[in-house]
């Protein structure tokens, strides 16, 4: 069986491409008990679990669903779970799960997988349209910026990742918003009070973009980004074929800790850092030395 991929509410389970993508399973359960037995079913049936929760910025109902992932694997006492915070705002952490379950079913270890959160994330641009930013706290916002969302008609284009930028819409010095450069797909979930439809009608095409889809907006949106008045979007390698390269590409090492593969400078599981090479004690020593 597949590497299970895990969220921690059912409104980042986004719908699968084909029947090939498994599906994610949703941790924690309304319980402790349930969350345990929810979490041992999974390893018992998937052999390893990489759980994706928020990792900065996080409310207090958010602070709780990761102490209750915590708790859950020390009472298992289990070195298969990986507990993965994500910088990412709630629709781009819903996309990154999903690449996690496509690459699930490829041929990639465990230890791979969960390694790979921080090179996927990367290349995830996730961002908002809002009518106000007075309340958005999560990015750099200029005294300036917060003056003119009191204006009526205001409206911001604000990218979280990878890089931040909050660009003013409808004036004569517009800048571009940033974009990939790459062929990504582009996943749009408007909220309560849309602003308009800017993001299908103008970024999509200057993004170019090879597909769009509009999802439900998560439930966290609306708290991440301060307002009601928005619509979340996320672009993001949607092709398996594509992250498979991305991943493959990297060159894999061994944990020094727990054994397992990763990628990068980190394992995803235990959290030991790459150790470095070792060097020749005889190379090191200085010129001239005995």
């Amino acid at each position: 069986m597949p590497t299970a991929i895990a969220v921690t509410s059912s409104d980042l389970v986004l719908p699968p491409h084909d029947r090939q993508t498994p599906p994610a399973a949703v941790q924690p359960q309304e319980t402790l008990e349930s969350s345990l037995l929810g979490m041992h079913a999974l390893i018992e049936q998937h052999g390893y679990v990489i759980a994706l929760h928020q990792a900065s910025g996080a409310t207090p109902e958010e602070l709780a669903v990761t102490r209750r992932l915590q708790t859950v694997r020390s009472v298992l006492e289990s070195d298969r779970i990986a507990l993965l915070g994500v910088d990412l705002p709630p629709l781009g952490l819903a996309l990154l799960a999903q690449q996690l379950r496509q690459l699930s079913a490829c041929d990639f270890s465990p230890g791979v997988l969960a390694s790979s959160v921080r090179l996927l994330a990367h290349y995830i641009y996730a961002g908002a349209l809002l009518g106000t930013v007075a309340k958005l706290d999560r990015i750099p916002v200029t005294l300036k910026a917060h003056a003119k969302s009191w204006l009526p008609g205001a409206q911001f284009a604000v990218l979280a990742t990878p890089r931040p930028q909050l660009v003013r819409l409808n004036v004569a010095d517009q800048e571009p918003l940033s974009g990939p450069e790459f062929g990504t797909r582009l996943l749009v979930a408007q909220g309560p009070q849309p602003p308009s439809d800017w993001v299908t009608a103008t970024l999509a095409p200057a993004w170019k973009v090879q597909g769009a889809a509009t999802v439900p907006l998560p439930e966290g949106s609306v708290r991440w980004w301060g307002t009601g008045k928005l619509v979340e979007f996320a672009a993001g390698l949607s092709d398996v074929s594509v992250l498979y390269q991305l991943v493959s590409s990297v060159r894999r090492e061994t944990c020094h800790w727990c054994g397992l593969e990763l990628i990068g400078d980190r394992c995803g599981f235990c959290a030991a850092p790459l150790r470095e090479p070792e060097t020749d004690p005889a190379r090191a020593l200085p010129r001239g030395a005995p």
